[in-house]
């Protein structure tokens, strides 16, 4: 049986949490590899970067392989990269970072790891044919693959902390509209846990995982909770119907959607519960790294 020194781990897209996903892997006795196109990006001790053209010498010994872009317009970059190399490519473990955005609107119901996805929007609809393409590749492939649909992202740097301080946070009232989350550092952890699990796949090695905390909240919540943690007074309520009215595409697709993901069986299958399966507790520990810096 293999060790872990044995084992390479190979990232496309280190972004914010892939990066921690590094990390934790070289501290597993992991040889990591992550591509990246940023020449002032900062990886942790141990990982090897190079440019995703260069990565593709690198397949051959590659045995995880974790794809952390998003897709565009024309499909899944990485995917297309890989197509010319199919024969050099024959990792054991396939990764996909997608997003729970896939199960589209529910009028706040719950989904979970059985529901099919029913994107409503034009970001929802490019994941899930992404999902679908990263089976297609990993049946080829023979590789195992987790569908990891990752509820909103929160961690050190990437709170609401981060906005309130920079004066940009807005407290959207929408009563009924409560999400989940999911920290950085959960994140990380279920995936370096689902490259050495196997509960809950299917006839073909696939798997379903929602990386989403346990208690959905409202947005408004969240960031009057935040605001008291820093001593400041929460900003001033905004009615939904307001807001839409100067956000983003982006942001009004987001506010669209209504739905509440619940990860229970993810949890079973990794062997492992939330370090922070509430908000409160994740932004808790954030408020202690930063105390500590």
């Amino acid at each position: 049986m293999s060790t872990p020194a044995d084992r390479h781990l190979l990232i496309f897209g280190l972004g914010y949490s892939a990066l921690e996903v590094a990390r934790l892997a070289v501290k597993a006795g992991y040889r990591v590899t992550g591509t990246t196109r940023r020449p002032d990006l900062q990886a942790p001790a141990g990982v090897a970067l190079v440019r995703p053209e260069s990565a593709l010498d690198l397949l051959d010994g590659v045995t995880h392989l974790l794809a952390g872009a998003p897709p565009g317009a024309d499909g899944d970059p990485i995917l297309a990269l890989l197509a010319p190399h199919l024969d050099a490519c024959r990792p054991g473990w396939i990764g996909y970072f997608s997003t729970t955005g896939v199960y589209g609107d529910r009028q706040g119901g719950w989904v979970d790891e059985n529901t099919e996805p029913a994107p409503t929007g034009p970001r929802g609809t490019r994941r899930l044919e992404a999902e679908l393409a990263w089976e297609k590749f990993a049946r080829r492939t023979g590789a195992r693959l987790d569908l990891l649909r990752i509820a909103g992202i929160y961690g050190p740097g990437r709170s609401a902390f981060d906005s309130l301080r920079a004066g940009t946070a807005r407290r959207v009232d929408a009563p009924g509209h409560a999400f989940g989350r999911i920290h950085r550092d959960d994140i990380a952890g279920a995936t370096l846990a689902a490259m050495h699990t196997d509960a809950g796949r299917d006839e073909h090695g696939r798997r379903v995982l929602n990386l989403s905390d346990d208690l959905p909240e409202e947005s408004a919540v969240v960031t009057a909770a935040a605001a008291r943690m820093l001593g400041m007074e929460p900003p001033v309520a905004v009615p939904l119907e307001e807001a839409l009215a100067g956000m983003s595409e982006m942001g009004r697709s987001f506010w669209a959607e209504n739905r509440k993901v619940a990860s229970r069986m993810t949890q079973e299958w990794l062997g492992r519960e939330w370090s922070y399966p509430r908000f409160r507790e994740g932004l808790t520990a954030i408020r202690m790294t930063e105390a500590e810096m």
